[in-house]
């Protein structure tokens, strides 16, 4: 498991984890599993539970997706030691 800390937001890569390139981000009670895309934007995962509880505070979302934004590159970074350049 890798990890990163910023903004208030803890991102997780899971080593068993699968493609597409995603991080969990938790800020609070609130998970949101955000895809790092290839055009170098973030987007929230499309899949039905991207965001935990699904009833969490649309504010939380946007500050994780909206720190995973500012910190894009090292995101990937954290993914690729975890599953090598995908």
């Amino acid at each position: 498991m890798g990890l990163l800390k910023f903004d208030g937001v803890l991102f997780v890569v899971y080593s068993n984890d699968h493609l597409p390139r995603h991080v969990h981000g938790y800020l609070g009670e609130t998970e949101a599993i955000a895809d790092l895309c290839r055009d170098g934007s973030i987007t929230l995962a499309d899949r039905k539970d991207a965001i935990r509880p699904s009833n969490a505070k649309r504010s939380d979302v946007k500050n994780i997706l909206d720190a995973a934004a500012l910190r894009f590159e090292e995101l990937v970074a954290l993914w690729e030691k975890m599953h090598g350049k995908t």
